[in-house]
């Protein structure tokens, strides 16, 4: 399946003297499948090893991390050569902390080594490093779950990713027809999500939600909860982060989802359970979407750390989390949590791109989902979503703060109006 992630693969494969490329992400976002895709296609010749499934291959970090060493040690190991155009992929490499800060010297040696590490729980595993870590010496690339336009993709629906992107362009509305369809389309992304898996299986009962092996999703929860006994202080600390992590489907249910502690367990603090939910974090199995004091740039400067609202990894583990079932999710069906939900889904896009995750609440009579520190200066987006009608609170804004332009999404088709640009759901990884 198409990943747009490749095109960053490909421009670090073209720049000379790249440093080494460490993949981040949550278990089965398709990290390892993405890297083996892209070496068979650049480096037939490839090197690729396992440090979780192969341990003994971390002995090659032993002691001396010179690069001509190490390379040597993994070829002893393996019995094969690696040639100097060779990409070496090393994955689950937060298996061997000592082969994270080699990568300080493969970028520092002069034969330009091209070397990938990949690893589940990479990201909680660097943000307890114990030893040197290589600040500076690597480039790190974020994976997501596939976004709504790697999904229109997978489905053959090129033609109309075109039409949807050609219709943002210009803020010009879409055939009636067409717009209907990408509405049904986006009413079962909502659903399956867009885990490379459940993705696979979408297809392959040929779009038929009800067809569909659900699961899969048990599968993944499994793995994740397996997951949250690793790299932690102890095992209170991974009952802790399962309990962060079921509270959130019931937290997204509430009038004001933003994240309390005490919703995790009665009477609970952030000292109970602030390292837990970084831990969710680093994990990359959710989202934190911060309050900013103000709507100024740069709005990372303005974020209150204590206020924030916590979503979920994937749309589609979310809906199934919650019990939802398909007709929940269809256009006219305005149900009270499928609010959550689409909030959820702006999110993930928004995330899936790069963008930094933020709102602004300064009373209760306005709240702003997002905000976008764009070149245009600060972008407010409103998600219509049926929690709530934020209309209102759109409109107290553009007269308080006067932004070059403002955002809606909701199911309604593109265009523009009173400084306000109208953007279909379905079409939020195109803004």
């Amino acid at each position: 399946m198409y990943r747009k992630a490749k095109i960053r693969l490909e421009d670090w494969l073209k720049k000379k003297n790249a440093k080494p490329l460490l993949i981040v992400g949550a278990r089965q976002t398709g990290k390892t499948w993405l890297v083996n895709e892209f070496c068979r296609e650049n480096s037939p010749n490839y090197f690729s090893v396992n440090l979780e499934k192969q341990p003994e291959y971390q002995s090659a970090f032993d002691d001396n991390l010179d690069p001509e060493t190490i390379i040597r040690r993994l070829e002893t190991l393996s019995g094969r050569r690696i040639g100097r155009s060779d990409i070496i992929f090393i994955d689950e490499i937060q298996e061997c902390e000592r082969a994270v800060t080699s990568l300080k010297y493969f970028c520092e040696d002069k034969n330009d080594y091209r070397i990938i590490g990949a690893g589940s729980l990479l990201g909680v595993k660097l943000s307890r490093f114990e030893t040197s870590f290589p600040v500076g010496k690597i480039k790190i690339l974020k994976m997501y779950p596939m976004d709504f336009e790697e999904f229109l993709i997978a489905c053959g629906c090129e033609y109309l990713r075109d039409d949807i992107k050609d219709a943002y362009e210009k803020s010009t509305a879409l055939p009636d027809g067409i717009h209907k369809k990408a509405l049904n389309l986006y009413a079962d992304y909502l659903f399956c999500g867009g885990m490379p898996e459940l993705v696979l299986e979408y297809l392959a009962c040929d779009g038929n939600i009800n067809a569909m092996d659900m699961d899969i999703f048990d599968d993944l929860n499994l793995a994740y909860r397996a997951d949250m006994g690793k790299y932690t202080i102890s095992a209170a600390e991974g009952v802790k982060i399962a309990e962060v992590y079921d509270s959130i489907p019931r937290q997204l249910a509430r009038e004001n989802p933003k994240f309390r502690y005490k919703e995790v367990r009665p009477m609970a603090n952030k000292r109970d359970f602030s390292s837990s939910l970084d831990w969710l974090c680093a994990s990359g199995l959710v989202y934190k979407v911060s309050k900013v004091k103000m709507p100024a740039h740069p709005l990372l400067l303005y974020e209150e750390a204590d206020n924030m609202k916590i979503y979920c990894l994937d749309v589609g583990i979310l809906t199934h989390s919650a019990g939802l079932k398909m007709r929940d999710m269809m256009p006219d069906n305005h149900n009270i949590y499928k609010g959550a939900v689409t909030e959820n889904y702006v999110v993930e896009q928004f995330a899936s791109s790069g963008k930094n995750l933020n709102f602004y609440k300064p009373s209760a009579s306005m709240e702003i989902d997002l905000l976008l520190d764009e070149e245009a200066g600060i972008i407010p987006v409103e998600i219509k979503s049926g929690r709530h009608k934020r209309s209102t609170s759109l409109k107290n804004y553009i007269e308080k703060f006067s932004p070059e332009y403002s955002i809606r999404l909701s199911e309604n088709n593109f265009g523009r109006a009173n400084g306000i640009v109208s953007v279909p759901l379905y079409a939020a990884y195109c803004i």
